[in-house]
């Protein structure tokens, strides 16, 4: 997936009334006075001013940028639709081939960030392909058009002063450099203050280029994911098998029972290991209790910073368990889900019962998924999160 997922979690950052107003100031109007504002502050922070010049040097607004941002939804597709697409066979192959080819850099990549081959991998397939599709929006002025809009200038503003030094580094030519419409670059689709704190030089050329050194961009990405807080030698996510008596009430993204818990319960590692089980972790049932079931170790929460899709997130962690060796998924006979318009009248009548819904647009996020489970709860149901007809009828 090459869009710019990982904007989830800052369309949801509140800050503060003095950053916004600050930011406020700094956003629309006309382009030349924003741009000699950017330039300013771009060399108070370090850049040599030919740099800046030459970063914004025919800078301009992208009107698909803006209609990129405008429309940009979470998955709406179940998680068996969209893991299945994703996690394909096809990529399943071409992982483990890249794995091999690049097996010294994928290497060092553990040996120096404790990241396996596998959650890179998988993360480099579903972004781009395993660079093949990287996007075709010029890198500068999407920034340019992001941070001059007013909508979330504090997000897009420093990642453009970011640009101006990769510009000044000799990493980025501004007028030819593309990628995704959010501005993020490379085969892993990182943001420019991202490649600037974590880019490594894997091919020791003397540059930073996650676009076309594919051992820049697998160790950039394994710094990077170090940097959210991977911890070496510890499992991210495992297919269970689980009984029907489980207290599902406790099911769900961030859970408060160790492993060791649920394994007293009945809940079964499908591949035996029960080596974790001090940590803490939460069972996941993406389409309720007759579907596929995981539970989630603390090294899951660097999904979670990358991506707060639970689609997207989920399907990662799963396609970099099946590259590391694991089996496919039990899919199970999950109960018929809600269509998007039945969803809007669930999400109503839960914000009209005093529950914190978010937007109602029909998606099943994580705020959805808590206020479900606790009228399941409530009405009598199963609280496994997953809505259903009889669910919104009981409602």
């Amino acid at each position: 997936m090459k869009t710019a997922l990982r904007f989830a979690l800052p369309f949801c950052l509140l800050a503060s009334t003095t950053t916004l107003a600050s930011a406020q100031q700094q956003c629309g109007g006309d382009l030349a006075p924003f741009l000699a504002g950017v330039k300013a502050e771009a060399v108070a922070a370090g850049t040599q001013a030919e740099a800046v010049d030459k970063a914004l040097a025919g800078a301009a607004i992208d009107q698909k940028v803006l209609s990129r941002d405008r429309a940009q939804g979470v998955f709406r597709q179940t998680f068996l639709e969209f893991s299945q697409r994703t996690v394909s066979q096809a990529r399943l192959d071409i992982g483990k081939k890249k794995i091999k080819e690049y097996a010294d850099t994928f290497g060092r990549a553990e040996q120096e960030f404790g990241v396996p081959a596998g959650v890179i991998a998988a993360f480099w397939a579903m972004e781009t392909d395993f660079g093949a599709v990287q996007g075709d929006f010029n890198t500068r002025n999407a920034l340019v058009t992001l941070a001059h809009d007013c909508r979330r200038p504090e997000l897009f503003r420093p990642q453009l002063i970011a640009l101006t030094k990769m510009v000044e580094h000799g990493d980025l030519d501004p007028a030819t450099n593309t990628g995704a419409w959010a501005g993020e670059i490379g085969q892993v689709q990182m943001l420019p203050k991202d490649i600037i704190e974590f880019g490594v030089d894997g091919d020791a050329n003397g540059h930073i280029d996650v676009k076309k050194s594919s051992p820049d961009a697998i160790l950039t990405a394994a710094k990077f994911i170090q940097h959210l807080g991977f911890k070496r030698g510890e499992p991210w996510i495992q297919e269970v098998t689980i009984p029907d008596n489980l207290p599902f009430e406790r099911s769900g993204l961030g859970g408060t029972m160790t492993a060791g818990e649920w394994f007293k319960l009945g809940v079964a590692p499908r591949d035996g290991n029960t080596g974790f089980q001090n940590l803490q972790v939460s069972l996941v049932l993406p389409q309720g209790r007759k579907g596929p079931a995981f539970i989630t170790y603390p090294n899951f929460n660097i999904y979670l910073e990358w991506n707060q899709s639970f689609i997207y997130t989920t399907s990662a962690a799963y396609f970099a368990t099946r590259l590391a060796g694991a089996p496919p998924y039990q899919k199970g006979n999950p109960e018929p889900g809600l269509d998007t318009e039945q969803m809007k009248v669930v999400q109503t009548k839960l914000e009209g019962l005093g529950h914190d819904v978010g937007k109602i647009d029909g998606i099943l996020g994580s705020g959805t998924r808590a206020a479900i489970q606790k009228e399941q709860q409530r009405l009598g149901l199963v609280p496994d999160g997953w809505p259903t007809a009889a669910f919104l009828n009981a409602l």
